[in-house]
């Protein structure tokens, strides 16, 4: 492998560079630790956020009064940080997390998947799409009325007669010929004659007619995975240390 790169002066530049930084860092004396920039974008920004609010753009002097306000706020975190009081803040390290691992998710692969990608998923997790059995049914209660259940059940889902009857009326259900009265079938309501009118079984569907779920799926899988890798990648700077307490001496 060639080394020619080693010696090009713009990598010496930008490894001087960073090896200042640190060091300046270390000192606490480096430009990012007394320095704040307040760029041309973050003060349009700001004028944005003030005309969102009341409608109308900010005056010279309120704008200043939201850049001193931004420039208090980054001296007091910046402080508080250098303090630690970071630290033991549940909640500022709680927001930390999830800044950081938004940035670290939002840097990763955004490209669209594949075809091929997205129906291996699809294959792999056909039951998150598969569509439910449908049922039509007629139900009565011999010697018992309730207004709470309807008599007449039109064309529903599987999951909705469990819904209204319980896991167990339903799975009963799926298991009579339509065409004749059965019974009886208990629900938590008590016990049913029923007729199934029409039964419709679940199919598992072409990815084309999933396939946004399906590649909000798998986008999803891949930013989970992009950061279990970022955390196991950062884990080996660390040296993690569990301490217990020792038993109490005899």
């Amino acid at each position: 492998m060639s080394t020619s790169w080693l010696r090009e002066p713009l990598v010496h530049f930008l490894a001087i560079g960073a090896l200042l930084f640190v060091i300046f860092e270390w000192r606490g004396a480096g430009p990012a630790s007394r320095r704040i920039v307040i760029t041309p974008g973050q003060v349009e920004a700001m004028a944005a956020g003030f005309a969102r609010t009341w409608q109308r753009e900010p005056t010279e002097e309120e704008l200043k009064g939201l850049i001193d306000e931004y420039v208090r706020e980054e001296i007091a975190t910046r402080e508080a940080i250098a303090a630690g009081l970071d630290r033991d803040d549940t909640v500022v390290r709680r927001r930390l997390r999830q800044k950081w691992e938004f940035i670290t998710e939002d840097s990763g692969d955004t490209s669209p998947p594949s075809d091929a990608e997205l129906q291996a998923w699809l294959d792999a997790h056909g039951d998150r799409y598969r569509e439910e059995t449908e049922i039509a049914f007629a139900q009565r209660m011999p010697g018992g009325e309730t207004r709470l259940l309807p008599q007449d059940v039109q064309r529903t889902s599987r999951g909705d007669v469990a819904r209204m009857f319980g896991d167990e009326f339903a799975a009963a259900l799926l298991r009579i010929e339509p065409g004749r009265w059965t019974g009886p079938i208990r629900s938590g309501y008590g016990l049913h004659e029923v007729y199934v009118k029409e039964r419709h079984e679940g199919r598992m569907p072409a990815l084309e007619d999933v396939r946004p779920q399906v590649e909000r799926d798998v986008m999803t899988a891949r930013r989970q995975q992009q950061l279990q890798a970022a955390y196991e990648a950062l884990l080996k700077r660390y040296q993690v240390v569990i301490e217990r307490r020792g038993r109490a001496a005899e």
